[in-house]
């Protein structure tokens, strides 16, 4: 009897660290499809490995509208209700929540999610050793297969215009990657940046006459007012390719991404091992590596660009 109640005990450690309910503080930059997904497969997962939500796990969802001093309230909050763990989606507020929480001297994991550049944000010193209670998932994108997308379309283009908000960390470091890739495709690249959601339009309008074609990394501010940019595209006739697969059933061109869902399901494992126990700082980074391809024949007719059997054949989804 005495064996059996060890055995029942061992077990309950072993399905969780905590006691029920887990509080779980998820900080999000901004509402947006890829982002919405994520979020949506981080809890999903969670769900898989046991976690009933309401009863043995309680989830504070906030959303920072695009604003820093807004996602640094939000992590105080989070610690402040001394949640069990936290998880940042995107990078400015997985940056906040990793300074709050350390500030405050609590132990408190930090998980984050669609994380571009996790070392260059200084959320961690390497991929392999964090050196903090902190780990994730980047979405560090294959840019330069992104843009060689122009070609597979068999467009001739010379000058690409890229939006994005230079505030974000996370585009930073994909405009380096892609203006490195332009020298070896033999393209020129043209900066069109923003600050905020309401700036995408007149951005996007300033590519016109400057521009063969738009690019769009996975930049935050730009991808939350993705609308804009494709009007302009529909305009001007100019081909509108993403960083994410999400957008390109909001009306641009195609993309060759991650699918956002799984990158949250991926996530949402990581969060799984922490609270059944794992130290966050002993799981090193991970990255997603499954990309797939969307085209959207609809866009296509509006931008004046005639699609290839070869690209339709190829695509993981074709929207008509």
């Amino acid at each position: 009897m005495k064996k059996m109640l060890v055995t029942l005990l061992a077990v309950i450690c072993a399905a969780s660290a905590y006691a029920a309910p887990v509080k779980v503080g998820i900080s999000q930059i901004v509402e947006h499809p890829a982002l919405d997904a994520t979020r949506k497969g981080i809890i999903d997962a969670v769900t898989a490995c046991g976690y009933v939500e309401g009863k043995d796990i309680v989830y504070d969802v906030q959303i920072a509208q695009g604003n820093v001093a807004t996602a640094n309230q939000i992590a105080k909050k989070f610690v402040g209700d001394k949640d069990n763990i936290v998880i940042g989606i995107a990078t400015p507020n997985s940056q906040s929540l990793k300074q709050v929480v350390e500030k405050s001297g609590l132990n408190i994991p930090v998980i984050f999610s669609a994380v571009t550049d996790p070392v260059g944000a200084k959320l961690v010193k390497s991929i392999e050793k964090s050196g903090g209670n902190i780990t994730g998932v980047s979405d560090l994108t294959p840019v330069k297969a992104q843009l060689e997308v122009f070609k597979e379309f068999g467009l001739n283009v010379k000058n690409v215009g890229i939006l994005y908000n230079p505030g974000e960390q996370n585009s930073r470091a994909l405009v380096d990657l892609a203006k490195a890739a332009s020298k070896e495709l033999g393209i020129n690249i043209i900066d069109a940046t923003v600050t905020n959601s309401s700036g995408v339009y007149m951005a996007a309008k300033s590519l016109v006459g400057r521009a063969d074609a738009m690019y769009v990394p996975t930049d935050n501010t730009v991808v939350s007012a993705l609308e804009s940019a494709v009007q302009v595209a529909y305009e001007a006739n100019i081909p509108l390719i993403m960083g994410d697969t999400d957008s390109v059933v909001r009306g641009a061109l195609a993309a060759k991404g991650f699918n956002y869902y799984k990158h949250g399901v991926q996530t949402g494992k990581i969060v799984c091992r922490v609270l059944k126990g794992e130290k966050a700082e002993n799981i090193p980074v991970q990255f997603q590596n499954e990309l797939e391809f969307y085209v959207n024949l609809k866009a296509a007719k509006e931008m004046g660009v005639n699609v290839p059997e070869s690209v339709i054949k190829s695509a993981d989804k074709v929207i008509e």
